[in-house]
């Protein structure tokens, strides 16, 4: 029998006699002692005469080593522990034999508990752009706030647009694992909002004197008691919460025809949206020889156009289909639609137009995708870019409303769900004063709306009146930002011009010394606009090129939406005319006042 077994059964009366707490401390052969800190005792109510439980932590090393031993009591009975100690101090030492090394007897241990704050005064539930926004806004108006952070990823906060963006433009072949960048403007940065360094650890979240910011990875709440003011993790772990906003995001669409194809064309579809999805569909398009990009929209866009590049220095061969007549086909007028389609197909991307899928089948070590007018297109592996989904998983136990129009939780102009509970970033469906109900899916909003319901949890009470925009590149030569509602079904009024080598995403950034244009831009407040003093050569019309110009998107004659071709760090302006919900008798006037036709 093991000598660890013979002390415990010596300890044991011990234990059952007094409560006593225990260090165990091992010399092997004279060496220094290393000393295993005291376990902690519940001995239970005094006086409730139950036996005394006793948690041990026993150190493997020591108990299968053989050596000296020696107990170290620091409440109890003295006169017994002095007895115990000689006794086994007095014994020959002995090697454990070899067979118990490789099959010791259990022991009963309790476990250890994790560290996990079992409270958290700021509880933000999403560890992405909304979340982030929040912590730095609670912290800067409350300096020693503790915020704890729980994310089912395992990554700090970052940000999501490189993933589909400057991520895939960089040349060091090593950006999968530093996850750095060059910006257009030649500047390089980390996709992380922040260094490990910035964070605390979670246990030590609330012993830190001056509070701050803890990131809990890997764990994911799946209940949510509003009337205890508590939530629990995937581990059955309970944190309380004083405060909480939840910015769970979303999760990437699927089509139904993959879904039910099964497994293989399962495990050859990616569905994009995190960092791990930007690392595989990295691997995966250097290894194959077509990829299928299904969806039209802003991602498949940008992923099109990157893998595009790609092929030019590859055999790659890159696809994208959509049921629209031209890439974004949703959101921009059909003729500058399919301007951007040409471009696209500059880019080194075949464009299937006006498909719609039928079915999807694992064939030869191949995918092949049916469309509905018999068109049949084989390829290596299928990107899935066909929107995004509100994360709304705890609506249920939370009892929170679920908007049934836009999704998303409905939230007061306050971003408020409860009392003590906030929503910000893609889960919150919020009502806008000027454009009605609606729910964003953009950085700009993540950023904004994160900081306003971090500010509102520390007792601001401000509305959210923000028209927060969104920006989309084409790589560093053509790109838009939109604000308001950009909707291609909208009457639109275009205005163009002629463009110069300044009117680029690369120029702008370099202008204004951000990559992440909102950054700069939501920092702005437009002034009353004043138009350009240089006239206005005539409008250029709808011809094969537009270099810059500006689109209006029109609801009862009012503008309702606007979008920058190519035209940069004019947001507040358009902000402001979306704002002010005036009819405009010439919109040719009105955009003047972002001066494209200035060199």
């Amino acid at each position: 029998m093991l000598k660890c077994r013979t002390v415990w059964k010596k300890l044991a009366p011990l234990a059952r006699s007094s409560s006593t707490v225990f260090s165990l401390t091992f010399l092997n052969n004279g060496r220094t002692p290393a000393q295993v800190p005291a376990a902690h005792m519940s001995t239970g109510p005094a006086g409730g005469g139950r036996e005394n439980q006793l948690y041990a932590l026993l150190v493997g090393a020591a108990c299968l080593g053989g050596g000296i031993y020696a107990y170290r009591t620091v409440k109890g009975d003295q006169r017994r522990y002095e007895e115990r100690l000689s006794e086994i101090a007095s014994r020959p030492h002995r090697a454990a034999p070899q067979e118990t090394l490789s099959e010791p007897e259990p022991l009963d241990v309790a476990p250890v508990a994790s560290k996990i704050p079992s409270h958290a005064r700021y509880l933000l539930i999403g560890g992405g752009t909304a979340s982030f926004a929040a912590a730095r806004s609670i912290r800067a108006r409350d300096p020693g706030a503790r915020v704890l952070i729980v994310t089912d990823e395992p990554d700090l906060p970052y940000m999501r647009p490189p993933l589909s963006k400057e991520l895939w433009f960089s040349d060091d072949p090593s950006v999968t694992e530093t996850l750095r960048f060059k910006q257009w403007n030649g500047k390089e940065r980390s996709i992380y909002f922040q260094p490990p360094s910035f964070y605390i650890n979670p246990e030590e979240l609330n012993s830190a004197e001056n509070g701050g910011v803890a990131v809990l990875t890997g764990k994911k709440v799946v209940h949510m008691d509003v009337r205890g003011n508590k939530v629990k993790l995937d581990d059955d772990t309970e944190i309380a919460y004083d405060k909480c906003l939840i910015a769970t995001g979303g999760v990437p669409r699927n089509l139904q025809v993959i879904e039910r194809a099964g497994e293989e064309v399962m495990s050859k579809t990616t569905l994009f949206r995190k960092i791990e999805d930007f690392k595989l569909l990295d691997k995966v398009s250097r290894n194959i020889k077509s990829v299928t990009i299904i969806g039209g929209g802003f991602l498949g866009s940008e992923l099109a156009c990157a893998l595009g590049r790609r092929s030019a220095e590859s055999d790659l061969e890159v696809i994208q289909m959509f049921p629209e007549k031209g890439n974004m086909g949703k959101v921009l007028p059909e003729y500058l639609s399919n301007w951007t389609t040409e471009k696209v197909k500059k880019e080194g991307v075949k464009i299937i137009s006006e498909a719609l899928v039928k079915s999807v089948v694992a064939k030869d070590d191949k995918l092949e995708i049916l469309l509905k007018d018999g068109r049949l297109v084989k390829t290596d592996h299928i990107v899935a870019a066909v929107g995004l989904e509100p994360n709304v998983d705890l609506a249920k136990s939370a009892g929170l409303e679920v908007d049934s129009d836009f999704g998303g939780y409905r939230v007061n102009a306050e971003l408020q769900a409860r009392s003590n509970i906030w929503v910000a970033g893609d889960a919150a469906c919020f009502y806008d004063i000027r454009l009605g109900r609606r729910r964003v899916e953009h950085h700009d909003h993540a950023v904004v709306s994160g900081r306003l319901a971090g500010e509102n949890m520390t007792g601001a009470s401000k509305p959210y009146w923000h028209q927060s925009m969104f920006w989309s590149d084409l790589g560093p030569d053509v790109g838009y930002e939109a604000i308001g509602i950009v909707d291609s079904s909208l009457p639109t009024v275009g205005v163009f011009a002629k463009a110069t080598a300044k009117d680029t995403p690369k120029a702008a950034t370099e202008k204004s010394g951000t990559g992440i244009r909102s950054e700069s831009e939501t920092e702005d407040t437009a002034v009353s606009p004043v138009a350009s003093s240089t006239p206005a050569p005539p409008t250029v019309g709808h011809k094969d090129d537009y270099g810059k110009g500006v689109i209006f998107y029109l609801r009862d004659k009012v503008v309702v939406g606007i979008i920058l071709w190519n035209v940069f760090n004019r947001m507040p302006i358009a902000r402001k005319i979306i704002k002010d919900g005036e009819e405009h008798a010439d919109l040719n006037e009105v955009a003047k006042l972002f001066n494209i036709h200035e060199d």
